[in-house]
């Protein structure tokens, strides 16, 4: 899916009048036409925003607090939507989250766009600390709570923090994705990476008398 195909998703209650799917579609392709002509994002205004849109600023902040919020939703439409977790087992649910990240990956290299959006949005303090509350936060207790779970049924070691194992096992496919863009992602790998790193957070059984 590229980001001209996406369209906002809403999680929060409904503001103001009911919404219009073809209305937050021209106010998101709004925002994708003015990145595609090399506005910076500091320069993104509503009002900028509602003009190339063709909307009034009212029907923006019907559906938007503001801009952050706007965008975050833009970027976040982009990205392979969060998967449905198997629930058969800690280690499935984990490599379904695993494969997110790798696909994710995938998708910001081929995306000059994407690729581009992101790293705006990481130099804008604003608008990545509401990325990172509406987006990474959520997904990182969603790992957690898996790993909890793995803890209270024996499938983990309860001797390491919650914490750190969450990062022992996503932290190399982030590494992978992002700060490695020449490393391959292909296919198996998630299940590779989730099977080695669970190898070793397996409990460890009580030495023989």
């Amino acid at each position: 899916m590229s980001l001209a195909d996406s369209h906002p998703r809403h999680d929060g209650p409904a503001r103001g009048r009911p919404r219009s799917e073809a209305v937050e579609r021209a106010i998101t392709e709004g925002v994708l036409k003015l990145l595609e002509d090399g506005v910076p994002l500091a320069e993104l205004s509503i009002e900028r925003i509602a003009r190339t849109a063709g909307v009034g600023k009212a029907t923006i902040y019907r559906r938007w607090s503001g801009k952050e919020e706007l965008f975050v939703d833009v970027v976040r439409a982009a990205e392979p939507p969060d998967p449905e977790l198997p629930g058969t087992s800690m280690r499935d649910d984990l490599v379904v989250l695993m494969e997110q990240l790798r696909r994710r990956g995938l998708m910001t290299r081929s995306s000059a766009l994407l690729h581009n959006v992101i790293a705006q949005m990481k130099s804008s303090p604003r608008i990545w600390d509401a990325y990172h509350a509406a987006v990474v936060e959520p997904r990182r207790r969603n790992q957690h709570a898996i790993l909890r779970r793995g803890q209270e049924n024996g499938e983990l070691r309860t001797d390491i923090d919650v914490d750190v194992m969450n990062d022992m096992i996503f932290g190399p496919m982030l590494v992978r994705a992002v700060m490695r863009p020449e490393a391959d992602l292909p296919e198996g790998l998630s299940e590779q990476m989730v099977d080695a790193v669970l190898e070793g957070l397996r409990p460890v059984s009580s030495p023989t008398p």
